[in-house]
C-alpha cells in the first residue's frame, strides 16, 4: 500500500511549487532531431534493440486470474500467448503451431487447459507441450518433445506479466527495476480489477508517449477534461533508472495549507503517473480507479498501438460506483484519443514539413528530456 509518510512529502513538494508558481525542472532545454521521431532506421533498431531486449509488462496478472487463463496478443509483430497453468505458474510462448505455422489461438483473453491449432488439429497443454498429433498413423512418426510451443522468457511478479520477445534471453527484473521495483509494489496492482479495456490507434509511438510525460500541455488541450480539476505546468518527478515518478498535484492540493501535517490525506489531491520504461503509464492510483496505457509501436515509425485498462479497487457495485467508474473511464478515453491522440496525429503527419529541424523540450518537461535520454543511451548500447 501506499507508504503515508511518502505521499506526504510528495504532496508538501507540489504544494510548495503550487504556491510559488514553479515545478521540478532540468538544468537546461534539450534539442531533440525531428528526424528522430521520422527515420525508419531508427524505429527499427528502437524496436529491436530495446522493445524487443528489455522486459516488457505485456499483461496485468488480474488478466490471467486463474488456472487455465490465458491472453493472446501481437507484441511488436510477435504473437504471443501467454496461460496460467494448473500450478499457477505464468508461462510465455510463440503463439505460433509446430506443424505448419498457424496461429492457435486469435487476441483476446479466456480460459483453456488445452489449444488446437485450427489449421490441422495439433494440442497443446497449457505447459506449452504438444499432447496430439491429428491422425498420427498416417502422419509419421515425429518427436512430440521436440515440438512444443517456443517458449519466451516471462517473469511474474509485481502485479505484471514481464515478457522478453528475444527466444532463449534471459530477465533479471531486479536489475531492471532496481529501487523502483518497492514503488510499483506499493501499488499492489494484482488486487485490482479489470473493469474495462480497449485498443486505440496512436500516432508514432514517441509522439503517443510524449503526452504522458508533462503536464505542460494540460490546461490548453484539455480544457473541458483534465483541466478542470488538474493543475497544468506543475510536476514532481523522481527517477529510477529509466522508470519514473510523476506527481500531478490537483486543484484541490491548496485546501492542505491550512490543515496540520500529521493530519493530511494527500491522496485525493495528486494525480500520479508511475511510468515503465520504455512504453507503460500507470495513472491514478492512490484512490479507488486507476488507469494502465501500454503503447507498443505500430506496423511504422508513424503509428501506435495502445491498450488502455481501467481499473478499479474494488468492483463497482452500487449504482453510484458503477456510474461513476464509466464516468471516469469515459473521460479517460476522450482525454486521450480525441485530445491527446488526435493532436498527436496532427503533430505525426506534419514532421516531415521542414518546419522544425528539431523540437525543444522545455526546463518544465523534464520527465520528458530524461525518457529520451534514456532511449539514446539503450540504443548506443551504453548500460
Amino acid at each position: 500500500m501506499i507508504d503515508h509518510a511518502q505521499a506526504v512529502a510528495l504532496a508538501q513538494r507540489a504544494l510548495a511549487h503550487l504556491e510559488a508558481g514553479t515545478t521540478d525542472q532540468a538544468e537546461d532545454v534539450l534539442r531533440v532531431p525531428v528526424t528522430e521521431y521520422l527515420d525508419p532506421d531508427r524505429w527499427r533498431r528502437e524496436v529491436d534493440v530495446v522493445f524487443k531486449r528489455v522486459p516488457l509488462a505485456l499483461a496485468l496478472s488480474v488478466e490471467l486470474p486463474g488456472a487455465g487463463s490465458y491472453k493472446a496478443l501481437d507484441a511488436l509483430g510477435t504473437p504471443v500467448l501467454l496461460t496460467r497453468g494448473q500450478d499457477g505458474v505464468v508461462r510465455a510462448f510463440l503463439n505460433v503451431c509446430r506443424h505448419r505455422g498457424a496461429q492457435l489461438c486469435p487476441a483476446g483473453t479466456g480460459t483453456r487447459h488445452r489449444f488446437r491449432c485450427p489449421y490441422h488439429a495439433w494440442v497443446y497443454d497449457d505447459r506449452g507441450g504438444l499432447v496430439a498429433v491429428h491422425k498420427p498413423a498416417t502422419f509419421g512418426d515425429v518427436d512430440t518433445a521436440e515440438l512444443g510451443l517456443r517458449p519466451l522468457p516471462v517473469v511474474e511478479r509485481l502485479g505484471f506479466v514481464w515478457v522478453c520477445l528475444t527466444p532463449g534471453a534471459t530477465i533479471d527484473l531486479d536489475a531492471w527495476l532496481g529501487d523502483y521495483a518497492r514503488e510499483l509494489e506499493r501499488l499492489e496492482l494484482d488486487k485490482w480489477h479489470v473493469y474495462e479495456q480497449r485498443e486505440l490507434d496512436g500516432p508514432g509511438w514517441k509522439v503517443a508517449f510524449d503526452g504522458y510525460l508533462e503536464s505542460y500541455h494540460i490546461q490548453a488541450l484539455h480544457r473541458t477534461t483534465f483541466a478542470p480539476t488538474s493543475t497544468s505546468n506543475l510536476m514532481v518527478v523522481d527517477s529510477f533508472g529509466p522508470h519514473q515518478r510523476i506527481l500531478y498535484p490537483v486543484k484541490s492540493l491548496r485546501t492542505l495549507r491550512d490543515i496540520p501535517v500529521e493530519d493530511w490525506d494527500p491522496a485525493p489531491h495528486c494525480g500520479t503517473v508511475y511510468t515503465v520504461f520504455p512504453n507503460v503509464s500507470i495513472a491514478g492510483t492512490w484512490e479507488g480507479h486507476g488507469v494502465v496505457s501500454q503503447i507498443m509501436p505500430g506496423p511504422g515509425v508513424d503509428r501506435s498501438s495502445t491498450v488502455q485498462t481501467i481499473l478499479t479497487r474494488v468492483p463497482p457495485v452500487t449504482e453510484e460506483d458503477r456510474r461513476y467508474t464509466a464516468e471516469f473511464s469515459e473521460l479517460v478515453e476522450r482525454g486521450v484519443a480525441d485530445e491527446d491522440y488526435r493532436t498527436g496525429f496532427d503533430v505525426q503527419a506534419a514532421l516531415s514539413s521542414g518546419a522544425n529541424t528539431h523540437f525543444v523540450f522545455g526546463r518544465n518537461e523534464l520527465a520528458l528530456q530524461h525518457h529520451h535520454r534514456w532511449l539514446d543511451r539503450l540504443l548506443a548500447g551504453t548500460n
